[in-house]
């Protein structure tokens, strides 16, 4: 059960006050004792990033060598203030990333520690700006992308689940969550078997997939379309990275207020959950890993595309 933490996290972030000293107040209370805050400031405003970490019995923090699993809650800003009052849609991955985080915690209170260490970060900012997009509007950042991917991003996570709001579209056309296929240093790989099978399990339904382009797995800033900011931690690791869309069956501007579901929310966390326990128990896989050296001795290195490219 996850939905507890979810709405626990929503009321927690829906406040015009909310900071990055807030919430590590907030979890350091529910007992987590790896918090950290850093304030970033853009030509548009300052937001907080947020990391925490969970460390497992087996995990790296503890000298151990099970594998650390990354989580990203991927966002432009959870509110539009004061253009828009309250939670926006866009808000959708950092709740998802740090209920995930708070589920851990409450799960080592009660004696359930997983095996591998877990990173969650995200960002926290009350009042981003928003910006044109089709076929609806998106949630701006006061940052950048770089400075997003600096701060989210970190070596030690050896795999990342990468949560966006992935609803400002007319292509994922159902309510829930759906995975992307794995992206690895430029290369879009196939969608992994065990995230299927755990992505099933977890919501009791066949999993739903999302497609992905070239594209949306090159930086921003290089002038062309992305469906989201979903996959831009790919462009900063050399670790596979996976989307974890929360999806809708209309299209929803990032910056609508009232347009997030709870339930939905806590899938993502679930399935996150379920993950970080196989991945640091060595039983999940997001990619296999002899088929990514033939095709890269058979085609080349594209990390290249993980840069903005010569004309950009």
């Amino acid at each position: 059960m996850s939905l507890k933490q979810t709405i626990e996290v929503f009321e927690l972030l829906d406040d015009a006050t909310v900071s990055g000293e807030k919430v590590k107040a907030f979890f350091e209370q529910r007992g987590a004792s790896n918090v950290s805050y850093t304030t970033v400031e853009g030509e548009k405003g300052t937001t907080d990033f947020i990391k925490i970490v969970i460390p497992g019995k087996k995990g790296k923090v503890y000298g151990g060598k099970a594998p650390t699993l990354g989580v990203v809650g991927r966002l432009g800003g959870i509110g539009a203030r004061p253009e828009r009052i309250g939670l926006v849609s866009d808000a959708d991955g950092a709740v998802a990333a740090l209920a995930t985080a708070l589920k851990l915690v409450d799960m080592q209170s009660k004696g359930d520690v997983l095996d591998g260490d877990v990173i969650i970060t995200t960002h926290i900012c009350p009042n981003a700006p928003t910006r044109p997009h089709e076929p609806v509007a998106f949630m701006d950042s006061p940052v950048d992308i770089l400075a997003m991917n600096q701060h989210e991003v970190t070596e030690e996570m050896e795999a990342i689940l990468s949560i966006d709001t992935t609803k400002g579209n007319r292509v994922f056309n159902h309510r829930g969550i759906a995975i992307s296929p794995t992206v690895k240093q430029g290369y879009i790989l196939r969608i992994s078997d065990d995230l299927v099978s755990l992505m099933e399990m977890s919501t009791g339904q066949f999993a739903h997939t999302f497609a992905v382009t070239m594209q949306d797995i090159t930086p921003y800033g290089n002038g062309l379309y992305h469906i989201n900011s979903i996959l831009q931690p790919a462009v900063a690791t050399s670790a596979p990275v996976v989307g974890v869309a929360i999806t809708a069956q209309t299209a929803v501007p990032g910056c609508a207020t009232g347009a997030s579901h709870e339930v939905d929310i806590a899938l993502a966390v679930k399935f996150s959950i379920e993950v970080a326990k196989a991945f640091g128990e060595g039983k999940c896989s997001f990619y296999n890993e002899e088929e990514f050296a033939r095709i890269v001795k058979l085609y080349g290195d594209m990390s290249h595309l993980q840069t903005l490219g010569k004309d950009a």
